[in-house]
Formats: C-alpha cells, sequence, structure tokens
C-alpha cells in the first residue's frame, strides 16, 4: 500500500472517532466530580441518588428461567462464567444495558458468545429464533 493511500485511510479512520477528547494522565490531576464520573459503569448504580422504588414480586417467566439455564449450561460445558457474563452485560453499552430487561441482557450477552466461539453461526442463530418465534405464535 502506497504512502498516500494509507495517509488517506488513516484520515478515514480519524473521522469515525465520536469526539475529541483530552488525554487524562492521572486521578490525581483531576477534579473528584470528573474521577466519580469516570469510574461510574452503566452497571454499578450503588450509591447513586434515585428515588424509592416499590418493591414488586414477580414470578419468573418460563423464558426469563430458559435463559437462566442456557447460562448455566453455557458455564458448565464451555467454562463460560458469570463473570465474563457480567462483563460482557457491561460491554452492552448504557442503551442496550437499560433498555433490555435482566434475562434478556443474560440470552443476548449468551447468543453473542456462542457466536464469537464458533459454536454457532449468526445463520443458525436467526433460524432458531425465527423458529421459536413461530412456535410462540402459533400458541397463542
Amino acid at each position: 500500500m502506497s504512502r498516500m493511500r494509507y495517509e488517506a485511510l488513516l484520515a478515514k479512520v480519524r473521522n469515525l472517532a465520536p469526539e475529541e477528547r483530552d488525554t487524562l494522565d492521572s486521578p490525581y490531576t483531576i477534579s473528584n466530580e470528573l474521577y466519580a464520573a469516570l469510574r461510574a459503569v452503566p452497571h454499578d448504580v450503588g450509591g447513586q441518588p434515585d428515588t424509592p422504588q416499590a418493591h414488586l414480586e414477580k414470578g419468573e417467566e418460563e423464558w426469563e428461567m430458559n435463559a437462566y439455564l442456557t447460562c448455566e449450561c453455557l458455564a458448565w460445558r464451555t467454562g463460560w462464567n458469570a463473570e465474563m457474563r457480567r462483563r460482557a452485560e457491561n460491554d452492552l453499552g448504557v442503551t442496550l444495558y437499560y433498555g433490555l430487561p435482566y434475562y434478556a441482557r443474560w440470552i443476548t450477552v449468551a447468543a453473542r458468545y456462542l457466536v464469537d466461539e464458533g459454536l454457532i453461526t449468526t445463520d443458525e442463530l436467526s433460524a432458531k429464533i425465527d423458529e421459536v418465534r413461530a412456535r410462540l405464535e402459533a400458541k397463542s
């Protein structure tokens, strides 16, 4: 690749950056407020201000139990564990993390793990989703 083409490619990649930011040197050289913001991750809501919420008893639905059991089987058969699942959930980003129900996050990251590990293909996953969707529609 010529130097000119390489520089053009680098310019395109640089333009993909979401925003410019200052490089932070050390937690000792930034304000306490900025440090608190930087160490807050999407799942870590403990101690953050919020209003009291009523506790609602809710039984698990069948799909939620199936998601739980799927993740447990993955842990048993592949070595995928709860810490890996939690990390993958955090990596979903704020929108998906807060936008998906609890067990939907579990099954989303389990599906991603299966594809990433080459245990299933995205075509196989799509076909299974279509099969389950059709089965559920036939039930109702």
